[in-house]
């Protein structure tokens, strides 16, 4: 328990930013922000602001300042964060928290310090970087810190990253930055392709999560999806099948598949026998696709699982980091 401030793990998401305090997850909002353009002022942030995503007049902006896991807006950024901190430590604290926040596996040091920096604006006295993979071995309980190899993939909004954990290091490891959100554009693509409808990311986020898979179901689900016909203009709805969103899917994440077959590739043969023997447990967002498990054990031959929590692993894993601190300072990014 901190004396001074409170200790939080944050997992800086491109869809969601996720925030952890003592192995529990006090605050879970889409990482969006509405501005107003002309007078440069924030209007509202995470749930309320995606709520006015595609509903808004055009002096209001929405937008995501993060982009493939990395801070595209950094004004906006740490203002959003500053936000966040502040509903989960109150406006009146005495003392500033502690943080540890993730970044993506092979950042460069411009884009590290940039979430540095983000984060002592937003309200911290102290911050700390950790790989997102690395966060997620912890906070799924790997026993990263044994001479077994232990592997790891992060299926996030913004990035897949794919990493072989052994004795408190990362041995080798990929990001591949085409995430959930290239999965949302790929069913918007299909569905303008094969109906001439064009409809927005939110509807097309919306049937991945209700009806979408990464490999044929034995349970086939519809959903009206509503669009605007690309020849008239006019509104018109469609009944999109598990199939089609299956389809819809598969080229994007073969392309996400290439960092876990790189890694696999660069792992060393003693750690690789580990890898085969123990699997490969898959988190983020994206491991909630129905048969993602499945789809990743048949493409690479390795067992795949599901984390225990996959969406809050990554940001509980950086709050239980700070506990570690004197352990991992040596791999941690510097700055």
């Amino acid at each position: 328990m901190a004396l001074f401030g409170k200790d939080l793990g944050i997992d800086l998401g491109t869809i969601n930013t996720l925030i952890c305090e003592r192995d529990e997850i006090v605050l879970h909002e889409p990482t969006i922000v509405a501005i107003d353009i002309d007078e440069l002022k924030i209007v509202e942030v995470g749930q309320a602001a995606r709520e006015m995503d595609g509903r808004v007049p055009e002096a209001i902006e929405v937008m995501r300042p993060l982009r493939n896991g990395v801070i595209a807006d950094f004004e906006v950024t740490h203002r959003m964060l500053g936000h966040f901190v502040e509903k989960v430590c109150g406006p009146a604290r005495l003392f500033k928290p502690r943080v540890m926040i993730t970044v993506p596996y092979g950042v460069t040091s411009v884009e590290g310090r940039a979430v540095h920096e983000a984060v002592l604006q937003a309200g911290s006295r102290e911050a700390h970087l950790i790989q997102e993979p690395l966060a997620a071995a912890i906070g799924v309980g790997l026993p990263i810190a044994t001479p077994s190899g232990n592997m790891v993939v992060n299926l996030g909004g913004g990035a897949v990253q794919a990493a072989v954990i052994a004795m408190t290091g990362i041995v080798a490891a990929e990001t591949v930055r085409i995430g959930g959100a290239a999965l949302d554009e790929a069913i918007v693509n299909y569905v303008r392709k094969k109906y001439g409808l064009i409809i927005g990311m939110r509807m097309a986020e919306e049937a991945k999560i209700r009806i979408g898979a990464s490999v044929i179901q034995d349970e086939e689900r519809t959903m009206e999806i509503q669009g605007q016909d690309q020849v008239t203009g006019m509104p018109r709805p469609i009944t999109l099948s598990t199939s089609e969103v299956v389809e819809a899917l598969q080229e994007t994440m073969h392309l996400q598949l290439t960092a876990i077959r790189k890694v696999l590739e660069l792992t060393p043969p003693e750690l690789a026998s580990d890898i085969i023997d123990r699997g490969m447990v898959i988190c983020g967002g994206g491991a909630l696709l129905r048969g993602m498990d499945r789809w990743l054990t048949r493409e690479t031959g390795v067992p795949a699982y599901l984390a225990e929590e996959p969406v809050a692993c990554v940001a509980k894993g950086a709050s239980k980091a700070l506990t570690m601190l004197d352990r991992l300072r040596r791999i941690l990014p510097t700055i």
